[in-house]
């Protein structure tokens, strides 16, 4: 079906070119992931932009969702799709693509009506394409970088309306992509265009879509590279294979990390940031403004990049990967991981419990408070357990929904995914503990669900606002002890409530309870709950597990 094309750009256009920006880039990714090459050969940039723009358009569908009555602003959503983007940016060219879409929203929120036309977009354009240079700390020709200054550049060329205007600037785009190996030589070699620059053509041309209704011509990402010679695209020849190339553009002894946190920080901080990290490694990018920063670099020393953000911060979400024997950075014709038969991937509320879970083989998920992951983010994880077979643990009724389209998203790509609906993170550990990958898949799944759905669980939390309850009316403050998910429980007492939900919980039976402790828990909570199992619960086991920054000051589980 044609798309009813905007004539203006206000928030509703926003809002489509996000999801039509998600559209496209979900239909490329694969292509995108398979042309990475630069600055790292680690085959993520596609999945790395969607999930950027995945976040964005969040972002936007929640500020839509606030609004019962009318829409929001072109401000309020322009700058719900930056901070969208800046939270969610993944990797070297999410990152960038973040910083894009912050300089177009600079543009568009200030002022409703001098930026909602073309010469608006062509502002929004320079702006995003000069931001985004700026950010990064050694700007490299041939990169996303380049293709987004050729779409400026034709955009201020072009006359007309935000249509006319968001063709030039795809045009412009998709030119400059098609000669960026001739920039970079490690593109040339490997016979494809940039795959950064790949993704934000795609972008744009979402962009075309939202104003005149058009779908724009896809572009061939393979540079047409030929036996004996490179030929442009479109050329003749046997082109070589992305397993072929790779294995010769890889680099030799580059940073062995990449860290990527969110940041908040002062300004002064920020630049001082910069210097350090410039010194630790390289593919520096920082991103962000208004006192919160994505940060991403490539180190040696991941915990030196952290306690850099430390001095300058406030660190949080942080994200290190390590570019492992036989990936991004050795060389030498690298043979694919074999999949292994069956994993587990899981989503975890902290730190701790995603040691504990990855510990037990598990490939982990971190959810924190207030931000649960997407679809995509599960399907990513799945796709990173490289298995045949994968149990997913959603370890959250809210996810399900979530779990369930990340599933069938996965199971398209030919991977075997059971779907076992885990309500707390204590009843995935709960089927973790039965899990045997050499049973049949089936009777592993069965043994699991079994395990998990016979493991009543609990969280104490502190009640952010006044609020009805099964329980009754409880306070801003309130300590709150959950069973199965609703409050049975109102206290003044985080250890006493949490000893009168562990009374009601045993009162049905229980040969083991599992306590889940959070940071901010009280230090003697674990020894008196332990204490009073062993005084009026006999024969009743108990385990402690520290979970970190969970969002719960306790979980409690009882088998």
């Amino acid at each position: 079906m044609a798309q009813v094309p905007q004539t203006f750009f206000d928030a509703l256009a926003v809002r489509t070119w996000c999801g039509l920006a998600l559209e496209s880039l979900g239909r490329a990714r694969e292509e995108i992931d398979a042309i990475n090459v630069y600055p790292v050969a680690d085959g993520d940039t596609g999945t790395n932009l969607y999930l950027t723009v995945e976040s964005a358009v969040a972002a936007v569908e929640a500020v839509f969702t606030a609004y019962e009555v009318g829409k929001p602003t072109l401000a309020d959503a322009a700058r719900a799709m930056a901070h969208g983007a800046l939270i969610g940016a993944r990797g070297n060219s999410g990152t960038i693509l973040a910083q894009l879409l912050r300089g177009m929203a600079q543009v568009l929120a200030d002022g409703e009506t001098a930026h909602t036309d073309g010469s608006g977009l062509r502002l929004a354009l320079r702006q995003a394409a000069d931001s985004a240079r700026q950010a990064v700390a050694h700007p490299v020709e041939g990169t996303v970088l380049t293709v987004a200054s050729a779409a400026a550049d034709a955009a201020d060329g072009a006359e007309g309306d935000c249509g006319a205007v968001a063709r030039a600037a795809y045009e412009g785009a998709r030119a400059a992509l098609a000669a960026t190996p001739a920039q970079l030589a490690v593109l040339e070699r490997a016979g494809v265009v940039d795959a950064g620059g790949r993704g934000l053509v795609a972008v744009l041309g979402a962009l075309v879509e939202t104003f005149t209704g058009e779908s724009v011509p896809v572009f061939s990402a393979v540079h047409a590279r030929v036996e004996g010679g490179v030929g442009g695209v479109g050329g003749m020849g046997r082109v070589r294979t992305d397993a072929e190339d790779c294995a010769e553009t890889v680099d030799e002894g580059g940073p062995a990390f990449e860290v990527i946190y969110l940041l908040e920080a002062e300004d002064a901080a920020v630049a001082r940031l910069r210097a350090r990290l410039d010194g630790l490694g390289d593919s520096l990018v920082i991103v962000g403004g208004d006192g919160l920063w994505n940060v991403h670099v490539h180190v040696d020393d991941a915990g030196a990049a952290v306690e850099a953000g430390v001095e300058a911060g406030r660190p949080y979400r942080i994200r290190i990967t390590h570019f492992g024997a036989g990936d991004a950075h050795t060389t030498g014709e690298r043979s694919p991981r074999e999949r292994v038969q069956r994993a587990v991937v899981a989503v975890v509320p902290g730190e701790g419990l995603a040691g504990l879970y990855g510990e037990a083989g598990a490939t982990t998920v971190l959810a924190r408070p207030g931000e649960p992951p997407a679809s995509g983010e599960l399907v990513e994880a799945v796709r990173r357990a490289h298995a045949r077979e994968v149990v997913l643990l959603p370890n959250d009724a809210e996810l399900r929904h979530t779990a369930a389209a990340a599933a069938e998203q996965a199971r398209t790509e030919g991977i075997r995914v059971a779907l076992i609906p885990t309500r707390s993170a204590v009843q995935g550990i709960a089927a973790l503990a039965v899990h045997e990958p050499e049973r049949r898949f089936d009777e592993d799944v069965v043994s699991m669900t079994s395990a998990a759905g016979a493991t009543r669980y609990a969280e104490v939390a502190v009640a952010e606002r006044q609020s009805w309850t099964m329980a009754g009316i409880c306070q801003a403050g309130d300590v709150l002890g959950l069973i199965d998910g609703d409050v049975a429980v109102i206290g003044a007492d985080v250890t006493a409530t949490a000893e009168t939900v562990l009374d009601r919980m045993l009162s049905a039976g229980g040969e083991l309870v599992t306590l889940v402790l959070g940071d901010e828990a009280p230090d003697t909570i674990a020894d008196h709950l332990e204490a009073r199992v062993r005084e009026s619960y006999l024969a009743v086991d108990t385990v402690v597990y520290r979970g970190g920054r969970q969002g719960a000051l306790l979980l409690i589980g009882v088998e």
